[in-house]
């Protein structure tokens, strides 16, 4: 079968056992330092993917979007609840009324964000009752003074569904007694989890007992919506509340978790470009091969050019050398890092299990486990940058073997 002379002088180059064994051992190393230059490039960015879906399934669908919130509190919440699903970009909205306080359970003391909701419309905007452990959203009626809280809290506190626990708010009451602290007693009837730091301090409860214990009046305190984009909930909030009239507050998630989400953004970016400066060392490492073989083949370079092979042909052939070295090295470091992606939450937990110890405490990260989300599109991208680095390095030293003098190479030999 016909083979273009330079990729088939090309190929034997690179599939020959050479003389001088320690240029096979530097392309080696060549091709070993592009394959997993590649494949921890597209692990590492898979895992920052991993983190971006998380903060957007996990954590924003279970805090606001979006919020509408009056001077003090809103009489009329239904009409806003109305006026905001009719705009486009709106899919679901519910009342809300939200209060720190603290909690105390079996002599444990913690800290909670306290949210009072009605059940059949919080479903709407939150996926908190697809990460229920035990109990549902429906269990919270009104008047019997239940509260779901998260599966991290209920460990901290040792309590279980269907102990008391009594919720502490930072506010005081005067009786006759003196000054005490405002408090009441709930039943656990739900516990979920979300594997975030909102396991630890988040809690519903319905919303006519979060106006009795928070003395709103039976009224919300504001609007919470979900809306179909979330770079576009800034702008859809403040919308809506100018078709409402009057005057209204308005807040997003950028401003309570949006410093995370730029976080994330900035290490995803940083991080890639740090490790795509492995692949380039790993790439240009060719110029120190092939320059090698240029050395050792000069004699070999001589004769093809005495046969009439031109200094363009001599060129190809060296490229031919290190491309083959890239493609290998980039395919395979490809295929590696798309295992490695796929297979890094397994491989991470699967450690934790043997170690006992866990890497991501949900104490100090907002995700306790590590997550993965390949995108074709990185991988694209990497595996064409790394190879086109590979190429770019086979100029130089292709140019170079182009330029040998036949009678200089052949004067000694």
């Amino acid at each position: 079968m016909f083979k273009p002379l330079s990729f088939s002088i090309g190929m034997r180059y690179t599939a020959a056992k050479r003389r001088n064994h320690f240029i096979s051992f530097i392309s080696l190393m060549s091709m070993l330092g592009l394959m997993l230059g590649v494949a921890l490039l597209i692990i590492v960015l898979s895992v920052m993917n991993g983190f971006d879906r998380e903060l957007q399934t996990r954590i924003l669908g279970m805090v606001p979007h979006a919020t509408i919130q009056g001077q003090s509190t809103i009489d009329d919440w239904q009409r806003i609840d109305r006026q905001a699903t009719r705009d486009p970009d709106v899919i679901a909205a519910a009342p809300y009324i939200q209060g720190q306080g603290m909690m105390t359970g079996r002599g444990n003391v913690h800290g909670i964000l306290l949210n009072g909701i009605l059940p059949d419309q919080e479903r709407d905007v939150s996926i908190i009752d697809k990460h229920m452990v035990q109990g549902s959203l429906d269990d919270l009626k009104s008047g019997e003074f239940g509260i779901i809280i998260g599966r991290l809290l209920a460990a901290s506190l040792r309590v279980q569904v269907g102990d008391k626990v009594t919720v502490v708010m930072p506010e005081a009451s005067i009786t006759p007694a003196g000054v005490l602290p405002r408090l009441k007693r709930f039943t656990v009837k739900g516990i979920f989890k979300v594997g975030a730091e909102l396991d630890a301090n988040y809690t519903l409860i319905h919303m006519d007992d979060a106006a009795k214990l928070m003395r709103t009046n039976g009224k919300a305190q504001g609007v919470r919506l979900l809306v179909k984009d979330l770079f576009k909930a800034p702008s859809v909030a403040e919308r809506v509340a100018r078709g409402l009239g009057g005057r209204y507050y308005v807040s997003d998630w950028t401003r309570t978790h949006g410093n995370l989400f730029q976080a994330i953004r900035m290490e995803k970016t940083m991080i890639g470009l740090l490790l795509m400066f492995i692949v380039a060392v790993a790439a240009f490492n060719v110029v120190s091969t092939l320059v090698m073989v240029v050395t050792d083949k000069t004699a070999d370079i001589a004769i093809l050019r005495t046969m009439g092979a031109t200094p363009g042909r001599i060129m190809r052939i060296f490229i031919v050398q290190g491309a083959i070295i890239g493609v290998i090295g980039v395919l395979v470091g490809t295929l590696l890092g798309i295992l490695g992606a796929e297979n890094v939450s397994a491989v991470i937990s699967w450690l934790e299990h043997v170690t006992g110890h866990q890497f991501l405490s949900p104490d100090v990260y907002f995700i306790s486990y590590l997550p993965s989300e390949l995108q074709w599109e990185d991988v694209f991208i990497i595996s064409g940058a790394g190879l086109a680095m590979a190429l770019l390095a086979t100029i130089y030293p292709a140019w170079r073997a182009s330029r040998v003098d036949p009678a200089e190479a052949l004067r000694y030999e």
